[in-house]
């Protein structure tokens, strides 16, 4: 198994670099083409989510049409798929909430947290695991 940063996914998923997606398209096909595994730490996500978001002003429909691609592509193994797939059903009924939120609030929760405590007040409304410390 080969992990992947940031940098090569978004490379990857932007093809706006020419020589870095090329590198990014030639790791990933050969994984896919040979059934090889591909690493994402739950930070390489939360990093690639907010530099569409932020840099590519990528808006939230697409992006959950991407993170929905990639959990089911089978040579990505997704560090805690089960968290990460649950933060993508909150992000998806969120109204303001973003998708980092929602996988703290999903990861807390897989730590028995019964809840995280935050001063976001959407947070905190529109989702089960946050409640406002006031």
């Amino acid at each position: 198994m080969i992990g992947l940063d940031t940098n090569v996914l978004v490379r990857y998923l932007t093809q706006d670099e020419p020589i870095q997606a090329e590198l990014a398209n030639q790791v990933i096909n050969k994984a896919v083409k040979q059934a090889e595994l591909l690493w994402v730490g739950q930070i390489t996500l939360a990093e690639t989510v907010w530099v569409l978001e932020r840099a590519y002003k990528i808006d939230k429909e697409e992006i959950i049409n991407i993170l929905h691609a990639l959990l089911q592509t089978q040579e990505l193994i997704f560090e805690n798929h089960d968290i990460v797939w649950h933060a993508l059903q909150d992000y998806k009924v969120s109204q303001s909430v973003g998708f980092v939120d929602c996988l703290i609030g999903r990861q807390n929760l897989s730590h028995d947290c019964t809840f995280t405590y935050t001063f976001d007040k959407d947070a905190a409304k529109e989702l089960k695991t946050f409640q406002i410390l006031k």
